[in-house]
């Protein structure tokens, strides 16, 4: 039997140098492994920190940022007015009837006491004439008792009438004069009666409606007859902001722009200042008084009042009318802080000029405000800018 073995099965002839080769392996593998498991760690970190950078830029809101600009320093407020006469009235019948005839109409002049109208009124000339016919009845009868008194006067001093019949006469005169005077007064009444059938102008001036033709049917007190209008000085009426109502002053001259006429302007003078300002509009009533020679401004034009409020201490800045936000707390601005955090301002307005407004209190005029501000913005809150150039005007 032979002693010969397969070398496959032979053991390893260096023992010791397997075992290093088979450790440096493992380490190997380990290292590697660690390596692995270390990069992986890294890329997942990366790629969650790019994801929780990504889901923050989403979140965060972006806002269109704007600045405010300076004010008019001159401090000139224009405001929209009607010419009106310095007087005017609408003119109403006193008394019933037809009208008989016109003599004046619309556009024409007429001075104080000229006659426009009559009026016919056939009941109240019959009126007239009856009270007329009453009168003298009671003067004759008045004529009568003073006869029978004088007699009586005569016979009275011969004691020969009693001193009731004699009481009886006297008073049958006092009660005539009493009658005679009734009748006089009432006489006269009618009279004045049958002078509201002329209609007369109250004042000079000029006719601007005339609401009647011969025939119409005239009622007392209810009917517009003419309209007249004293049209030299004019006379216009302008509502001055809160804010300033303390700046205008009476005899202060003012301008007025005539639209019509290609913005020619006329100065005239502030008459009278209201000593209070409207509750509903926080306004102050303003009288200006337009001298009109030649009557070639027309009452009921549309013109602007130009007045400068130079002593006002306000220093004005105007900013785009879409930075406003009007809720139940007042009007506000949004604006952006230097940190980039959202912050709500109230501010006080000032004139409206459109797409500008004037903005009095509340913002400098460094800050930035956000335009056309989103309901979800709440305080505090940062959001990215993106700041437009306003244009220039």
């Amino acid at each position: 039997m032979s002693n010969y073995q397969n070398p496959v099965f032979a053991l390893p002839s260096h023992p010791q140098r397997t075992l290093i080769i088979a450790r440096r392996f493992g380490f190997g593998l380990l290292l590697f492994l660690l390596l692995a498991g270390g990069l992986r760690l890294a890329i997942n970190r990366s790629e969650a920190e790019s994801l929780r950078q990504r889901t923050e830029a989403g979140l965060s809101r972006s806002v269109i940022a704007v600045r405010s600009k300076p004010g008019e320093v001159s401090r000139k407020i224009v405001l929209p007015a009607s010419l009106r006469g310095n007087t005017e009235t609408q003119l109403y019948a006193r008394s019933n009837g037809y009208l008989s005839a016109w003599h004046k109409t619309i556009g024409d002049q007429v001075k104080k006491g000229e006659l426009l109208a009559v009026i016919d009124v056939p009941e109240l000339e019959q009126e007239l004439a009856q009270a007329h016919a009453a009168a003298a009845q009671i003067k004759v009868r008045l004529e009568l008792a003073r006869s029978t008194l004088k007699r009586w006067t005569l016979l009275k001093d011969t004691d020969s009438v009693i001193q009731q019949e004699f009481d009886e006469k006297r008073s049958a005169v006092l009660q005539a004069e009493a009658d005679l005077a009734a009748a006089h007064v009432n006489v006269k009444r009618l009279e004045k009666v049958e002078d509201y059938r002329r209609i007369v102008a109250p004042f000079s001036g000029v006719i601007t409606r005339r609401s009647v033709d011969v025939g119409s049917l005239i009622n007392a007190g209810s009917q517009e007859l003419f309209a007249l209008t004293q049209i030299d000085p004019l006379r216009l009426s302008v509502w001055v902001p809160q804010v300033y109502s303390n700046d205008v002053n009476a005899g202060q001259e003012v301008t007025v722009r005539l639209i019509e006429d290609k913005g020619k302007t006329i100065a005239a003078h502030v008459e009278h200042i209201a000593g209070a300002l409207d509750p509903i509009n926080r306004s102050r009533q303003v009288d200006i008084t337009l001298p009109n020679k030649g009557g070639k401004l027309l009452p009921g034009s549309y013109v602007e009042i130009l007045i400068n409020v130079v002593g006002s201490k306000v220093s004005p800045l105007v900013v785009p009318v879409n930075v406003l936000v009007v809720d139940q707390a007042g009007t506000h601005v949004v604006i952006v802080d230097g940190e980039k955090r959202i912050a709500f301002r109230p501010v006080k307005l000032g004139r409206d000029f459109g797409r500008e407004v004037e903005i009095l209190d509340g913002v400098e005029s460094n800050d930035v405000l956000v335009a056309n501000p989103s309901d979800l913005l709440v305080e505090g809150e940062t959001v990215s800018v993106v700041e437009t150039q306003q244009k220039q005007n």
